[in-house]
């Protein structure tokens, strides 16, 4: 039986203030259909918080339900994306990692290991529903938001699904002809 993924560490934004902002101005950096305003990013980022992984923890396991309910923007660190046969990505800060599972409650479709130190900005499924119950127009824009980075992320695994089929044609010729006398 595999381990849980790391317990992270979580507090609010009020002790960071500094990362707060940082998080506030990354939500706006998409180009989305309904980009946030200053203000609408900064209210967003009140309904989240700050999440610290150490090098080495597992984010969120391929396949787990249990850990479902939140999503993460990195603010610092380095993450690799994977699945079990196939290394996905490495995400940086300004990336969303959880939101599949966060939109559709289904098992995570990959892993998500730290590999330095992780600084986040959590939000939770109860934060969302805070988020819409005291703003909705303002979680409709972050909804837009999201949007625009889970179609970003699938049109950059369409390029990579692309580029492997190109490879593998290309081998499928050379073994053709390295068996043709």
């Amino acid at each position: 039986m595999e381990a849980p993924p790391a317990p992270r560490r979580s507090r609010a934004f009020d002790e960071s203030p500094a990362l707060a902002e940082q998080a506030a101005e990354l939500l706006r950096r998409p180009r989305a259909a309904l980009p946030l305003t200053t203000a609408e990013a900064r209210t967003v980022v009140a309904c989240m918080r700050l999440a610290s992984y150490p090098p080495g923890s597992v984010l969120f396991r391929e396949g787990d339900a249990t850990g479902a309910g939140h999503l993460l923007l990195l603010l610092e660190g380095q993450v690799s994306v994977d699945t079990e046969q196939v290394p996905i990505s490495v995400l940086g800060p300004g990336s969303i990692v959880g939101e599949m599972n966060f939109f559709d409650g289904a098992p995570r479709s990959a892993s998500c290991t730290a590999l330095s130190h992780v600084l986040a900005a959590g939000l939770s499924r109860a934060g969302l529903e805070r988020l819409l119950d005291d703003h909705p127009r303002v979680a409709a824009k972050l909804l837009a938001v999201l949007s625009h980075f889970t179609a970003e992320r699938l049109r950059a695994l369409g390029q990579q699904v692309q580029m492997m089929a190109e490879v593998n044609e290309k081998l499928q010729r050379d073994l053709q002809a390295a068996r043709t006398p």
